[in-house]
């Protein structure tokens, strides 16, 4: 009988120390989020990446579901919403996406875009290229590959007009 103490207090004491380590959990690694946001204009030079299958339809750093067709990236440290025009050095076609996860988490790397922001700029086939960030005005309009059809609720229903 003399045993059990000692049990309760090594469970006590690993369920501390799981607690307090967070077990071992990936965010542990990632950077801090700046509390303000980018200045318009900003710009990054490196490596972009993408990504897609498996993470589609899983929760981003934000919260959001995840969407790779969806014009989005992660980025380490621009804030959350920051809306960024990526530019392929390769072949200078640009695209509009909204920061909405954190990564890249390889060294070298600035950005992951969607798969869908990566299509528009045709470096799918690449996986990585050299790009150029600039921090931008929000769109008036989000590029999104959402038919009107698909996001109008349908026609109005007018009174019938008298004889």
């Amino acid at each position: 009988m003399s045993g059990r103490p000692i049990y309760a207090v090594a469970a006590l004491l690993a369920a501390s120390l799981a607690a307090v380590t967070g077990c071992g959990r990936r965010n542990s690694a990632r950077a801090p989020v700046p509390a303000a946001p980018a200045p318009l204009g900003w710009t990054e030079s490196g490596i972009a990446s993408w990504y897609g299958v498996p993470y589609d339809g899983r929760r981003t750093a934000s919260g959001e579901v995840f969407d790779m067709r969806a014009m989005t990236a992660a980025h380490r440290t621009l804030p959350f919403n920051t809306w960024v025009e990526v530019t392929n050095l390769k072949n200078g076609k640009q695209v509009d996406v909204r920061v909405t996860d954190r990564g890249p988490f390889i060294h070298g790397r600035i950005i992951d875009l969607s798969m869908g922001a990566a299509e528009r700029i045709e470096m799918v086939r690449d996986g990585i290229v050299k790009v150029r960030l600039k921090v931008i005005p929000k769109p008036a309009v989000a590029q999104h590959p959402v038919s009107a059809a698909a996001s109008s609720p349908g026609p109005a229903s007018a009174p019938a007009a008298a004889p």
